[in-house]
């Protein structure tokens, strides 16, 4: 089974300050058929005006992942983290017992477009943490990358879950295929330009629910940016 979730058929506001589209149920967004997919709740693509950002706030019990695709993001933490975050960085927080944080676009003129993605942990109530890593695009290019899983290996960053989130750039003549248990739960979403999926024709925003299926395809990419979830 892939279902495709349309980009258009997204949830969507509209802040001023922030553009933020919602695959799946959030804030004033609410659709009892839209809750997530395993342990996948929130996919929320969010464009960040210059000089605007997140005010400190605070989550508990979530893996919260950012990848930004275009500008910057400087972050803090209650942990005593800070950063700014850029294309190829990407952020994990174990929220745990409790976070708080903020995520502001300091440029006075271009905004800041990142993926805002939370994944249920597998235990609750842990000592908060942070991780953060830079993936170049050599390492992404008609491949995928793993960034996430629960081991760390490969330089990727430890999540409290059974979840491995991967990254791949695609130009026209990559083809990627990529063996799948056919019981795990696997979602794709298309962050940026084109692709198919086992023939599926994809754009940016657009998503795929997959399950029962044992290989993805992933290929005729035009400029694409994709993120691939394995999830128990």
């Amino acid at each position: 089974m892939i279902e495709i979730r349309k980009a258009e058929d997204r949830g969507h506001a509209n802040h001023g300050w922030l553009n933020s589209h919602h695959t799946f149920s959030f804030a004033n967004y609410y659709d009892p058929d839209q809750m997530g997919w395993s342990a996948l709740r929130v996919i929320n693509d969010d464009t960040v005006a210059p000089a605007q950002g997140f005010g400190a706030h605070g989550h508990r019990n979530m893996e919260i992942f950012s990848y930004v695709l275009e500008g910057a993001l400087a972050h803090k933490d209650s942990l005593g983290s800070g950063s700014v975050l850029r294309p190829g960085d990407v952020q994990l927080m174990s929220a745990g017992t409790g976070i708080r944080h903020s995520e502001f676009n300091g440029s006075q003129e271009a905004p800041t477009h990142f993926l805002q993605i939370w994944i249920t942990p597998n235990e609750t109530e842990t000592a908060p943490g942070y991780q953060e890593r830079f993936f170049t695009e050599d390492e992404k290019r008609g491949q995928l990358r793993l960034l996430v899983s629960p081991a760390g290996e490969d330089d990727a960053l430890k999540i409290r879950q059974d979840a491995r989130i991967y990254a791949a750039l695609l130009d026209d003549n990559d083809a990627i295929t990529k063996p799948i248990d056919p019981a795990r739960h696997g979602y794709v979403h298309v962050a940026k330009g084109k692709v198919t999926l086992n023939g599926h024709a994809l754009k940016a925003g657009d998503g795929a629910r997959i399950l029962g299926e044992s290989t993805l395809t992933l290929a005729n990419g035009d400029d694409a940016e994709v993120l691939v979830f394995d999830l128990p």
